[in-house]
């Protein structure tokens, strides 16, 4: 593993997600002030991810004919003038429009650092090596509160030009690989399938979670959704720190089962009993789903790629990461208009169960399975 290459890649995707979750949790509260309503912030989601999963699979391909640098300089320069755009034009309208082309700028960044971080990690330690590259965004969680709209945003964009300036030291490996022609077969990586829609449930909860926990709180006069974050964070960086080589030793099972029985406790607390304590304890919770889940399930999507189609591998993966989300994000700012909290995080919750469900029918089966090959040994 060439651990500066990676320490850089690391360090750029660090300044992506900051840039990415600064206006996650907090752009709801955005729309608000703008005059907006919980329905309106789901549909900001669900456009967000929209766009995103419309230009992934183009990105994807594009990686996979050799293309690195300048994906991630154009994502990197629209991240930047995002948050720009939502300081000098309040406007709600003008908001949605901006958040897509901070969906565009998503696409093109992160998948193309997940491509690099794979291209220079070794392959007995791929899970670990990914768990490692996924602790940006444990870090980026932890910086997300700000101090108003303006200045969030303007730091926003100033992390996504520091990601610049950082992918200028990258010394990248030279990808030289054939030519593809651009059609179903190469922009959606099939093999990736069983871990993605894997993943692609199990993230309604937490674009629920992310969306909403944070205007929950205030209402319900629980601690700040910043401490939430913090306290999710901290355990998420604790799991891929502790656990990243469990995937390479025993498979991805463990996680699948695991993180999202803790995920539904996470929102059945949230549902029945909300109060400081039980608030903390599914902060804790949902850290350890997400940090425990989305690395293994990425490693198990993309660990059989060869060169020529880590591209879409990581694409594939990461279309399913935002329609989840998206989709978690839009149902969840609709349930609660029309329901209410309670009932929000109960119906988002069976997401974890439908999660188990197809890993158990499909995903386990699949050649790419981490605990399949294991078994078989």
């Amino acid at each position: 593993m060439d651990a500066r290459e990676l320490v850089l890649i690391i360090l750029v995707n660090l300044c992506v997600f900051t840039n990415h979750i600064m206006s996650l949790s907090t752009f709801p509260f955005y729309i608000q002030s703008l005059g907006g309503t919980e329905a309106v912030a789901g549909i900001c989601v669900a456009a967000f991810s929209f766009v995103a999963v419309i230009i992934r699979p183009f990105v994807g391909w594009w990686l996979d004919n050799g293309v690195r640098r300048a994906a991630l300089v154009a994502g990197l320069v629209l991240m930047g003038l995002a948050p720009l755009g939502y300081v000098f034009v309040p406007v709600l309208s003008v908001a949605i429009a901006i958040r897509m082309v901070h969906g565009v700028g998503l696409s093109f960044s992160n998948s193309t650092t997940a491509t690099v971080a794979s291209d220079v990690i070794c392959r007995p330690r791929f899970a670990e090596g990914m768990g490692y590259f996924g602790m940006a965004t444990a870090l980026g969680l932890s910086l997300m509160e700000g101090f108003g709209f303006n200045v969030l945003y303007a730091v926003a964009a100033a992390i996504a030009g520091l990601g610049l300036v950082l992918f200028a030291f990258v010394r990248a490996p030279k990808v030289d690989v054939p030519k593809k022609k651009l059609d179903l077969r190469t922009i959606i990586n099939r093999d990736s399938l069983p871990a993605t829609v894997t993943m692609l449930i199990f993230m309604f909860t937490f674009g629920a979670l992310e969306n909403f926990v944070a205007i929950f709180a205030s209402e319900a006069s629980l601690p700040s959704g910043s401490i939430y974050f913090l306290v999710m964070s901290a355990m998420l960086l604790l799991v891929r720190i502790t656990l990243g080589k469990l995937v390479d030793q025993r498979g991805e099972a463990f996680f699948v089962y695991s993180c999202n029985a803790a995920m539904l406790v996470a929102f059945l607390l949230l549902a029945f009993v909300p109060n400081a304590v039980t608030y903390i304890l599914s902060a804790v919770l949902a850290g350890y789903a997400f940090g425990g889940l989305e690395p293994s399930l990425q490693s198990m999507a993309v660990h059989t790629s060869t060169v020529e189609t880590r591209g879409s591998a990581n694409s594939t993966f990461l279309c399913g990461y935002d329609i989840g989300y998206g989709l978690g994000g839009g149902i969840a700012g609709s349930l609660i208009t029309g329901l209410g909290y309670s009932a929000m995080w109960s119906i988002v919750s069976l997401a974890c169960v439908l999660s188990v469900i197809v890993y158990v029918t499909w995903a386990r089966h699949s050649d790419t399975s981490f605990s399949k090959m294991l078994a078989g040994r």
